[in-house]
């Protein structure tokens, strides 16, 4: 707001700040207003639990709260090269050795495919939504809609963290490969404070810096961070080239000979940790609010850059096969030490080089998603709302990027990669679930259209895909080797999904571009990111836990009752323009 009063005519502080920027809801305008709303929790809680927006109203109302609106300025050029940059880092780099030399061997490819296949599934259950509700919120959005605002709250609230997280972590990645660079211990480039506890002693000012700037040029300008993306994209490109030119002309097709050493079992492990060498696309989709023409370009920008990152993955991880045997690959370093076994110890310039150029991206990319996410939560008001605020200049979310930079920049500051690398959760593969499930309700329900016996199939057979789901994975986590327990829960899973495609009338046709082969697209979505949420390890669900409690007591005692009265604004305003517009037509009426 300008000037020196906020819109309720209350005086700003020295910061340019008030209490309305925060907490403007009714319910917390005085402590009799917020005990009131404490004592009707319940009520509330009934109310908003499993309350579902609406398209319109996010399209509409809720992204019309920011005042100002975003440019539209991205094409499915723009996206295609977010959707690169956001996902090749140095997972490629890092990934790749573990995933061959302990699980899969040379089959490695092969294990890129199938969680490149998996990966590509998500996206298109991400491209349909983004479509359709082209709003910065992205999953949050699409969850709120179809799921409700309690789920969409608290997977919203976890991938932030994640988000978080991540962009630490790769902040500080980034002065390690840069201390590569000048063959300098990672630790050479940060401060040490012996004051400080060992996993937080190691000052990290570059990865700090390296935040801030990125933070500049997202707040400058969605498109002039789009050419800054796609010029840094080129040069990793042209690294990751090299590394393919050198494994064609340096190779050894023998190292292929003993393709699948640990059969089957291997490469779905493999696959299973290298997909997260794929995620990352959820973030470009919280663009969609900025593209010119959603319909044609979101398609073709999520799907081709995804379709592009399988391709090149299943050809590195192949020219590292051909540079090293498998049992010979470093898990810490495999192109590095590859390249030095082959006599080539100046390309670990080159692979750090690509390293730094796709961290690079990765940061920019992870910062644009985090803003739009926060900006369309304060917009709902389940997050202070001067987070939704579109700087009237540059028309980007600045208050969002600005404080998630620095919430980023403070946590990569101080804290070690290891605690970093332990915190990283099984977040992402829950929200990519929980689409793909209310990609099947949004299908298959709408309210008021659809009968009580069609609802009433479709919660049992989505039901039955969820517990089949969840039983293969657990059954593949206890480590049985037998075939009688898939027996059992594929079949099901078949069954229930046969059953919603042949006995319950799909209800909703997407309007300009749709997920093929709906309900088998989704449902299998569904079920390979539960698989894969198997091999995630107990401490993750650990932290998953005490995280949604940390924000089950944030939703009782602020989100609920600031969404609560922001939902009733919005229901009573509404209501007032239809009335408005039921008495002049009435009054023209008369007039005629």
């Amino acid at each position: 707001m300008e000037g020196g009063e906020n819109e309720n005519g209350g005086k700003k502080r020295g910061c340019g700040c008030s209490k309305q920027d925060f907490l403007p809801e009714e319910s917390f305008q005085s402590c009799r207003s917020y005990l009131n709303a404490l004592c009707n929790t319940k009520s509330r809680l009934r109310d908003r639990l499993l309350a579902r927006s609406a398209d319109h109203m996010e399209l509409h109302e809720i992204r019309g709260r920011s005042q100002q609106e975003m440019k539209k300025r991205l094409n499915w050029w723009d996206i295609i090269w977010f959707g690169i940059g956001a996902v090749m880092g140095s997972g490629i780099f890092v990934l790749t050795g573990e995933a061959a030399r302990n699980h899969s061997g040379p089959a490695v490819v092969v294990s890129y495919l199938i969680s490149g296949m998996t990966a590509l599934l998500s996206v298109l259950c991400y491209t349909e939504f983004c479509v359709e509700l082209p709003v910065a919120g992205g999953s949050f959005t699409y969850l709120r809609v179809e799921l409700g605002d309690f789920v969409a709250y608290i997977a919203a609230g976890n991938i932030l963290f994640e988000y978080v997280v991540a962009g630490a972590s790769v902040a500080r990645s980034w002065t390690s490969y840069l201390a590569t660079l000048f063959n300098h211990d990672p630790n050479s480039f940060r401060f040490h404070a012996s004051s400080f506890p060992e996993d937080y002693s190691h000052l990290d000012p570059i990865a700090a810096v390296v935040s801030l700037l990125i933070c500049i040029t997202a707040c400058m300008s969605t498109k002039g961070s789009s050419r800054f993306n796609s010029i840094a994209t080129i040069v990793h490109l042209l690294v990751l080239l090299f590394i393919l030119i050198v494994g064609l002309t340096k190779g050894n097709p023998q190292h292929f000979s003993n393709f699948a050493p640990n059969g089957i079992r291997g490469i779905l492990k493999a696959s299973s940790s290298l997909f997260f060498a794929y995620v990352g696309f959820d973030g470009v989709a919280t663009l969609g609010e900025e593209v010119k023409n959603p319909g044609r370009d979101i398609p073709i920008g999520l799907i081709g850059s995804m379709l592009i990152i399988i391709l090149l993955y299943c050809l590195l991880s192949a020219t590292l096969i051909l540079i090293q045997p498998y049992y010979q690959i470093d898990v810490n370093a495999p192109f590095t030490l590859a390249f030095q076994a082959i006599g080539l110890k100046w390309a670990k310039y080159i692979v750090a080089l690509g390293a730094l150029k796709g961290m690079t991206t990765v940061l920019l990319a992870n910062i644009l998603g985090q803003a739009r996410y926060f900006t369309h939560i304060g917009r709902t008001h389940m997050a202070p709302p001067f987070l939704a605020t579109i700087n009237e200049k540059t028309r980007t979310p600045v208050n969002a990027t600005v404080v998630m930079t620095l919430v980023n920049s403070i946590v990569g500051f101080f804290t070690s990669l290891d605690v970093l690398a332990n915190l990283l959760s099984l977040t992402t593969l829950l929200i990519f679930s929980l689409v793909a499930l209310a990609l099947l309700v949004r299908r298959y329900y709408v309210g008021g259209e659809t009968t009580s016996s069609n609802r009433n199939k479709l919660i049992l057979f989505l039901m039955l895909i969820i517990g089949s789901s969840i039983a293969t994975a657990v059954y593949w986590a206890i480590g049985k080797n037998g075939w009688i327990g898939y027996a059992v829960t594929v079949p099901i899973w078949f069954i229930a999904t046969l059953g919603l495609n042949l006995m319950v009338k799909e209800a909703k046709k997407p309007k300009l571009w749709g997920v093929p082969l709906v309900p088998w697209l989704p449902s299998a979505s569904f079920a390979t990111n539960v698989f894969i949420m198997a091999s995630v390890d107990g401490a993750s669900y650990v932290r998953f836990g005490i995280w949604t409690l940390l924000l089950l007591l944030y939703y009782v005692f602020i989100a609920l009752h600031a969404s609560y009265d922001a939902a009733k604004e919005t229901t009573d305003t509404t209501s007032a323009a239809t009335a408005t517009c039921l008495e002049d037509g009435g009054a023209s009426q008369l007039h005629h």
